[in-house]
Order: C-alpha cells, then sequence, then structure tokens
C-alpha cells in the first residue's frame, strides 16, 4: 500500500478500511464505511470495490509496529513535513519513534484543508496556512485512527471500548493489565459500524499534548543533511531531454526567430518552440540546449512595459494619490474626514518601495512526460501547489484531470514564487512535444532575474490627525499600484484602537509581471504604518511603546506581545554609543512585535542590525524550535530586502541580471543575534512564516529616526539613500 495509486484515490470520500497481511492503511472520509473487508492480495477484488467506493489515506500501519502519516503540503524548509504528521501522530497517541512521513497524493478532494471559500478545498502552501489550515483535520483523522484501535482492540478481547486507553502506540486495558501495541493489533483489525467525526469534542485537552509544543527533530532534516534529499533539480529520468527558454527583455513580448535552421542544425538540439512570450529549445543535454539559448537571433516587438522607468513613475504616482476621485475602498471606519476637520495637528507622508525579486535557493525547474499517446502525464516539480493540484497540465495537454499524476518533491525556497506554475507549464508545452520522452525544463537565474514576479511597486501617501491630547483620531492610508491585494493586504489596522480609519487603493499598471512576495503588501503597508506612528510620537515627544500601548488597549493578545518585547530588550535602558533602537508590530496571522538595534555609518550609509527580539503569539506553537528558525529566517530575508534588494527598469527592461547586481544580506552581515519569545496560548493555530519579515523595515527605519532624527521612507534603505538622507 505504499504507493496509492490514482485509482484508489478517486474523489468523493468515505470512511473506509482495508486489510492486508504486510499492514493496514485507515482510510478516513467523510461519510460511510466500506461494507466488507478486501485483502489487497485480491487486485481484483479491490479494485472493483475501490471503483465504487473512494477513500482517502491518511495512515499505514505494519505489523511491525512501523507507522506512514501523509503529509499533504509542499515542504520548502518551513517544517510541513513534520508539523502535521507530529498534529496526527499527537491525537493518535502514536509513538514518534516509529512514525516515518511521506507526501500524499495530490488531490484536494481528499487531502485539501479548508479553502479560502465556504465548501472548498485547497493543497496551497501558501499565506502561513498549512499548519492553520491543517490543524483540525489533521486532528480529527488522528483521533478517528485511534477509535479504529481502540474499537479493535474492545473487540478483540471482548471489553468495553470506554475501558481502554492510548499511550505510545499501546492499547492498554488497566483492569485486566492486557497491553497490545498497534503493530500487533493488526491482524484483529475490524472497523466499527460508525466512526466518530469529533465536531464536538473528543479531542486531546492542550494541557494533555505529549508531542505538539515539544522539540521535536524535523524528519526531513537528515536527508537535507546527508544529500539523499531529492529536490525536482536532482532528478534524472531513462532517457530525459532538457528545455530552456529564452524570454524578452521587455515583459510579455512578443517573438519573432530568425534563425531557426541554424539552431536545429547545433550539435544536440532535437526541437524549436515557440511560445507566445518566448522561443524554447530542446536538446540532448543541457549544455547544449544553453548553447542553443545563446545564439537565437530573435526581434522582439514592444510590450506594455515600453517606455517604463520604475524610479520615475513614483511622481505619477503622487500625482494619482492627489487626484480627487477615490480609488477602490479597502476598508473604512468612522469619517476620516470629519477627523481630519476638526483635528489638532495633521501628519502626511509618501512611503516607496521597489520591485523585489523572490531570489528563492533552488531554480526554477519541472520535469513532464507526457505518454506516447497524450492521454497521460507525470510531472515531477517542487511547487507550492495552487488551485489545481495538478497544476495546470490537464487543461494545456486536454487530457482528464485524473490522467495527470504529480510527485511533489521538496522545494529549494518558494517564497511564493512556486505558487506560479509559469514554469511547470512551459514543461508540460515542450514535453508535449518531445513524448514519450521525459523533459527537463531549467530557468537560469538570469531568466528568473529578468523574467521574474516581483513584489509590487507602490506609493503609500498617509495622512493621520491627533487631538488636542495627542491622541491619533484618523489614519487614512491610499496605496497606489498594481496588483490588487498585492499591494493592498495588510493596510488594516485592526489592533490599533483608532476610531476613524480609510484605506483605499488606486490602480496602476505598467505590464511588469507580479507575485506574491513573502507577507505580499504587508512587507511594504506596515513599514508605511509603523514608521507614521513613529512619527507622530517623535513629534509629540511621546515613547514609541508607550504610544502603541495606548493603542492596543482593546487589543489584549497584541498588547502583550508589545509588553514583552519591551522586557527581552531591556526597551528603557539606553543603548550602547552610536545605537538605537526601533520598534514595529505586525498581525500577519501570528501577532508579533519587533525591536532591532542599529548603528549608522554616517560616512558610508550603511546601517548595520546589531540585535533583533521578537515577541510571538501565534496560538498552539506544534513546533517550537521550528516557529524560532522560522522567525530568524523571517528577519534575515527582512532585513536582505529592506537594506539591500530592488529591481528596477529603464525603458522596461529589468537591470539586474544575477547576484551580482541584486546582492542579498551576506552571513557577516546578519545580526549578531536574534531572540524569539513565545508567549504561551491555547488559541487555534496561526501561520509563523509571514509575520517576522514585515516587522523589519518599520523597526529599523523607526530606530534610524531615533538614533538620527532622520526619516527613511523608501524601499530598500540602500547606503546611497541613507547619505541622501543623512545630509538633506
Amino acid at each position: 500500500m505504499k504507493n496509492i495509486s490514482k485509482k484508489t484515490i478517486a474523489p468523493v470520500g468515505r470512511r473506509q478500511f482495508l486489510k492486508s497481511s504486510g499492514g493496514a492503511a485507515l482510510f478516513i472520509g467523510v461519510s460511510g464505511l466500506l461494507p466488507n473487508l478486501i485483502s489487497c492480495t485480491d487486485a481484483k477484488g479491490m479494485q472493483g470495490q475501490l471503483a465504487k467506493h473512494d477513500v482517502t489515506a491518511w495512515v499505514r500501519i505494519t505489523e511491525d509496529g512501523q507507522i506512514t502519516i501523509y503529509n499533504p503540503a509542499a515542504e520548502m524548509g518551513q517544517g510541513s513535513m513534520t508539523a502535521l504528521p507530529v498534529i496526527f501522530a499527537e491525537e493518535m497517541d502514536a509513538d514518534w519513534s516509529n512514525v516515518n512521513v511521506e507526501f500524499s497524493p495530490q488531490e484536494s478532494d481528499i487531502y485539501g484543508s479548508p479553502g479560502w471559500q465556504p465548501g472548498t478545498k485547497l493543497m496551497f502552501t501558501v499565506g502561513s496556512r498549512t499548519t492553520n489550515s491543517y490543524y483540525t483535520v489533521m486532528r480529527k483523522a488522528g483521533a478517528q485512527a485511534r477509535y479504529v484501535l481502540l474499537h479493535s482492540a474492545a473487540t478483540h478481547w471482548k471489553v468495553p471500548i470506554e475501558e481502554l486507553t492510548t499511550d505510545s502506540s499501546t492499547i492498554i486495558h488497566e483492569k485486566n493489565g492486557k497491553k497490545i501495541s498497534y503493530g500487533d493489533l493488526v491482524p484483529y483489525l475490524t472497523m466499527p459500524e460508525t466512526l466518530p467525526d469529533f465536531n464536538d469534542g473528543g479531542l486531546k485537552d492542550p494541557k494533555d499534548f505529549k508531542l505538539i509544543g515539544s522539540q521535536i527533530p524535523r524528519t526531513e532534516i537528515p536527508q537535507k543533511v546527508d544529500g539523499s534529499a531529492q529536490f525536482a533539480i536532482d532528478l534524472r529520468l531513462p532517457d530525459m531531454v532538457y528545455g530552456v527558454l529564452e524570454r524578452g527583455a521587455l515583459h510579455v513580448a512578443k517573438p519573432t526567430l530568425n534563425n531557426e535552421s541554424d539552431i536545429l542544425a547545433m550539435d544536440g538540439v532535437l526541437k524549436v518552440v515557440p511560445f507566445d512570450y518566448g522561443i524554447g529549445v530542446v536538446a540532448n543535454t543541457l549544455e547544449a540546449a544553453l548553447a542553443a539559448k545563446k545564439g537565437l537571433d530573435i526581434s522582439w516587438s514592444d510590450a506594455q512595459a515600453s517606455g517604463f522607468n520604475s524610479q520615475k513613475i513614483y511622481d505619477v504616482y503622487a500625482q494619482m494619490a492627489s487626484a480627487p476621485e477615490k480609488g477602490n475602498t479597502v476598508n473604512e471606519v468612522g469619517d476620516v474626514g470629519q477627523a481630519f476637520r476638526t483635528a489638532a495637528k495633521t501628519y502626511e507622508a509618501d512611503f516607496r518601495n521597489d520591485y523585489v525579486y523572490h531570489a528563492q535557493m533552488e531554480p526554477l525547474n519541472a520535469v513532464v512526460q507526457v505518454a506516447a499517446d497524450g492521454q497521460s502525464a507525470e510531472v515531477w516539480v517542487g511547487s507550492q501547489q495552487g488551485p489545481d493540484t495538478k497544476l495546470g497540465i490537464p487543461d494545456l495537454l486536454g487530457i482528464p484531470h485524473e490522467a495527470v499524476n504529480v510527485h511533489l518533491q521538496y522545494l529549494g525556497g518558494g517564497f511564493g514564487r512556486r505558487s506560479m506554475n509559469d514554469f511547470v507549464l512551459e514543461c508540460g508545452r515542450l514535453a508535449k512535444e518531445m513524448a514519450p520522452r521525459p523533459v527537463k525544463l531549467l530557468w537560469t537565474r538570469e531568466d528568473d532575474v529578468r523574467y521574474g514576479a516581483y513584489r509590487p511597486l507602490t506609493l503609500q501617501r498617509l495622512k493621520v490627525s491627533t487631538d488636542a491630547q495627542g491622541n491619533l483620531s484618523s489614519f487614512s492610508h491610499c496605496v497606489v499600484g498594481d496588483g490588487g491585494n498585492l499591494v493592498a493586504s495588510g493596510a488594516r489596522n485592526d489592533h490599533y484602537a483608532i476610531p476613524n480609519q480609510w484605506v483605499e487603493w488606486r490602480e496602476a499598471s505598467h505590464g511588469v509581471r507580479l507575485k506574491h512576495w513573502r507577507s505580499v503588501g504587508h512587507g511594504p503597508n506596515k513599514f508605511a504604518i509603523e514608521a507614521m506612528l513613529d512619527e507622530v510620537a517623535h513629534d509629540q515627544n511621546i515613547d514609541p511603546v508607550a504610544f502603541r500601548r495606548t493603542l492596543m488597549a482593546d487589543s489584549p493578545r497584541a498588547l502583550a506581545t508589545l509588553e514583552k518585547v519591551a522586557e527581552i530588550s531591556a526597551w528603557e535602558a539606553p543603548s550602547p554609543e552610536g545605537r538605537a533602537k526601533g520598534v514595529a508590530f505586525v498581525e500577519h496571522g501570528s501577532l508579533g512585535t519587533g525591536v532591532c538595534e542599529i548603528s549608522v555609518d554616517r560616512n558610508t550609509g550603511k546601517i548595520n542590525v546589531h540585535h533583533f527580539w521578537i515577541a510571538l503569539d501565534a496560538g498552539v506553537v506544534v513546533q517550537p524550535d521550528n516557529v524560532k528558525a522560522q522567525m530568524e529566517g523571517g528577519i534575515i530575508m527582512g532585513i536582505s530586502s529592506v537594506l539591500k534588494e530592488q529591481i528596477t527598469l529603464v525603458d522596461g527592461q529589468v537591470q539586474q541580471s544575477n547576484y551580482n547586481s541584486y546582492p542579498l544580506l551576506r552571513m557577516q552581515e546578519v545580526p549578531d543575534s536574534i531572540e524569539t519569545v513565545i508567549i504561551p496560548s491555547a488559541e487555534h493555530p496561526e501561520g509563523v512564516g509571514e509575520t517576522a519579515t514585515p516587522m523589519v523595515a518599520g523597526a529599523i527605519a523607526n530606530a534610524f529616526l531615533k538614533l538620527t532624527g532622520k526619516r527613511l521612507r523608501h524601499l530598500p534603505f540602500t547606503p546611497d539613500r541613507v547619505l541622501e538622507v543623512l545630509n538633506g
């Protein structure tokens, strides 16, 4: 039962159970039971039953006590390969030392978690939603598996199920002193007539957790250390060929190839495949494909981005923000207009942020093999999955959804980039031309920097007012940029008691490819909000923590993070000479407040971040050590993007090409310490992968304001921009 075929996991869930001489799989769905037990050695009978009853398998138990739990989420370093199985094992009362983990099939009807719309299911590892969305799903499934085991032991021993308990993969009957391990119970497994759904209780009390909240080593780390972990880029298949694409310097410009015959005559080249926005080449080796790509003579059309200059567009955006017509309303509380008319003082500022590239470690790649008759396909890819778990390949090939089998691999970084399927579809197109030979498509780093999909450039105009007592009375936030929620998310102030609020988005479009980037719009928006709060506090001569303490009076969980980080950072103690601290609050799933301590080289304009402290409320924390690692990674990525990273366009063409022109934070530039304190909570778990990154810009800008009295309002804070502010 190790490899579950597509036929055994067709949609329409059922509660079912299959038994075999080598072990058993517990199939847990939404309703009904298979009417009888089927031996897995009776292949014909099993297939006949499975044609009538669709099943879903979460766990497999063998007679030697080994337990395999299926993980439905992508693993890109964030720890889902451990967190989700731990949740299942907790409720199952499994002995973790005997647990193995495998990727589940990519079937959202079966393995999906609740989607954003009621009644929908998703397998989509984005938005820090994995633990949050699967927590209840995995707990219930684990509890159902435990119930089947309890029922089977009760039937075998002929005792009431209420007299049985479980502990570490063992059923215990204290009254007669009997014990039986889950593995030894396999030959006696029977399915109960009904299976509790545990919607009305029956799950463990969090105080009784043994695995959740413990320090459990991540399951995939040993493989990553010894090199045996397989990423898609590692994959080699028999008779495999290689594909690359040349895409335009202008996004979505159309190509005309002028030397196709010359390219086809090159050594190792097998095929030239035209795309609307590029030219594909397939060759026997990657070296041959790249050589052919370099030799392409292409004439490119104009595109929407022609003439666009990203650094000059801010003046246009400022004019758009000043226009009397309102944009799209994102949030409205009270009456900001009336508040401004009666305000004691008004503050206004524009904040800017340049485009940012994902810079994921593993270059984009995929392997696709289309059958000779074109009626089925296999896909090997590191993907953040998506609304379509088959990643668009069925529509591309015009074949049924169930005819495509996706083999999910480890991801060498995602950050939102691998929630796009453009590279998978490109590979599928090439594989269709080369069927039945498998095709591996690779994007070079230059491909992805120049033709990436970036966090949008925006201008944000903030206008706030205070009353006679210095309290915030209104907060107006106008975002100008492309991408809808890509630029508007995170602009609300739900944890600050500001009586009058207005958030709007004014649309601008330049034909530049855009995509979710870690924390989406929270990065730029929380930067602007938190920096604006400190500017007001600075002008009012109020301590920034005290200012936020008043604003958070009605949000006790948010306030607790502020108080804790003020404590662990020794906020009120003076910093060493030449240093200063800054604070910023973020809500992105979890609630977190961060404090950083910085210094500035006034000759070079270089900002150094020496320490970062974070207090986090993430609800129930499944893996505390991993949460701290996530926060550390988020802070480092935030510092890199805030101090260094920018994509710029001149005449519509990206000016950066690789890490020589798109610098990232280096090891010697990371803070001396990053300290995270997790606030205990029994609330439903929230995501943590995107909480740290957005707090960095505001914290650094606020520390800079405290240190120098000057304001940083344009991301990134490159040395030349810092010098301009210092000398301005």
